[in-house]
């Protein structure tokens, strides 16, 4: 899957005091330049220092190719998907702090690649986490 970036920030979920300053920021300028309504749009993770607790960049991206701001995941990747509640405004928090409760219980085996969040146009939110 080839993935175009409209804008990426780099950050950190436990160390960063503008973590939730940085991320609205990235996804208001990111909404201004989405022209297809109807697009899948991506938030993707990558670049991992460690853990999910460790810094790692974060991009908004559409599918598609043609520039230097594009990002290949390979198509070898296996992924665990979890789905979001879209009634709940906390929805995508809830599912992440899952995740990581998860990865501290040892049932989930996280690889740290490319995880990315999935927003369909019709409100459906998916998460895939990259497994080892």
């Amino acid at each position: 899957m080839n993935l175009k970036t409209i804008n990426s920030v780099r950050t950190n979920n436990f160390k960063d005091e503008r973590i939730m300053e940085k991320i609205t920021g990235m996804w208001k300028e990111s909404t201004k330049v989405l022209k297809n309504k109807d697009a899948v749009v991506y938030g993707l993770y990558y670049d991992y220092e460690s853990n999910y607790k460790g810094d790692y960049s974060l991009s908004v991206a559409t599918e598609g190719t043609g520039d230097e701001a594009s990002i290949e995941i390979p198509s070898d990747n296996k992924y665990e998907m979890f789905i979001v509640d879209p009634t709940d405004e906390q929805g995508v928090y809830k599912t992440w702090k899952k995740i990581w409760e998860s990865e501290e219980k040892g049932t989930l085996n996280r690889a740290y690649t490319y995880d990315f969040e999935k927003y369909y146009p019709n409100g459906t939110i998916e998460i895939y986490i990259a497994i080892k």
